[in-house]
């Protein structure tokens, strides 16, 4: 992929990713904590493509925002300095309130992490909200099973 937002590959959101030395150890090796970051790009874009372009609303009367309620990652093998590494995104369902997603880090064909995440909305005071359906009908195309 030529663009450094990524793009869809089916219903998969595919994100390049560049290593760059300060996400290495001494080692040059990939900090395991930096995979979580990445995630977070992928899912940024994946919302992005699928024309959300802002995951806080903070200009309305009750301002939200999403946040993730749970996350499992597994490393598999590291990534490494100066790897162009590809985050696969897949929005797996879309509930009333949450979104859950999978998250698969690859270099060069090979996996190197594996990830699920559930993402939903809350208000700034912490109190879950359901999905807007404008939200959910942008959100739809891209998830592999929809419920309520």
């Amino acid at each position: 992929m030529s663009d450094a937002s990524g793009g869809f590959d089916g219903k998969t959101h595919v994100l390049p990713v560049r290593i760059y030395y300060e996400d290495t150890d001494l080692s040059g090796i990939v900090y395991h904590a930096n995979y979580l970051r990445y995630m977070e790009r992928g899912r940024s874009e994946f919302f992005r493509a699928a024309g959300i372009a802002r995951l806080a609303q903070l200009d309305h009367p009750e301002p939200t925002a999403w946040t993730l309620r749970w996350v499992e990652l597994e490393y598999l093998r590291p990534a490494r300095l100066d790897d162009l590494i590809e985050v696969h995104t897949q929005a797996t369902s879309l509930t009333g309130a949450r979104m859950t997603a999978e998250q698969n880090i690859f270099c060069k064909g090979l996996q190197l992490t594996r990830g699920r995440v559930e993402a939903c909305i809350i208000t700034l005071s912490g109190k879950p909200r359901r999905i807007p359906q404008m939200l959910r009908e942008k959100l739809s195309p891209f998830v592999l099973e929809t419920i309520g």
